[in-house]
């Protein structure tokens, strides 16, 4: 039941048909609207995806992008069909575990982060792997 790195455009364009729910594991606040941490989910859930943010600082924030905020992936009542990464390829690892435990199927590290030890792990845990490409620019190629 291993997982399968993506990367082919149809790979890719079958992954954002699947996702309805996509946790954003790193998400920054609207007082960073212009950081890609922020305007990429927003793109996200202006297209149409439930976003449920996940930040990694800012711990007085209870609500973004009009969303609850969950403190752990695990936490996500319902689960996520995909979990959208932006922390620095060596913070990912940490968070391997409760990415697995989230229930989601598929992993997306943005574009710059790539981390091939936690990308194994995920792999082995049957979880689909995306790293290094921005999801904003692949959504808006594939399906625009």
């Amino acid at each position: 039941m291993s997982g399968r790195e993506l990367a082919t455009d149809d790979d890719l364009r079958g992954l954002l048909q699947r996702c309805g729910r996509i946790a954003v594991l790193g998400i920054k606040t609207e007082a960073q609207a212009a950081q890609p941490a922020f305007s990429v989910p927003r793109y996200l859930q202006r297209a149409g995806y439930v976003v449920v943010p996940v930040p990694v600082y800012y711990p007085e924030v209870t609500r973004i992008l009009g969303e609850p905020v969950y403190r752990a992936l695990r936490d996500i009542p319902g689960g996520v069909d995909l979990v959208n990464v932006f922390r620095r390829p060596g913070d990912i690892g940490p968070h391997v575990e409760d990415i697995i435990a989230s229930g989601a199927k598929a992993a997306w590290f943005q574009l710059g982060i790539r981390n091939d030890e936690a990308a194994e792990r995920l792999l082995a845990a049957g979880l689909d792997v995306v790293q290094d490409r921005c999801i904003l620019v692949e959504h808006e190629r594939l399906l625009g």
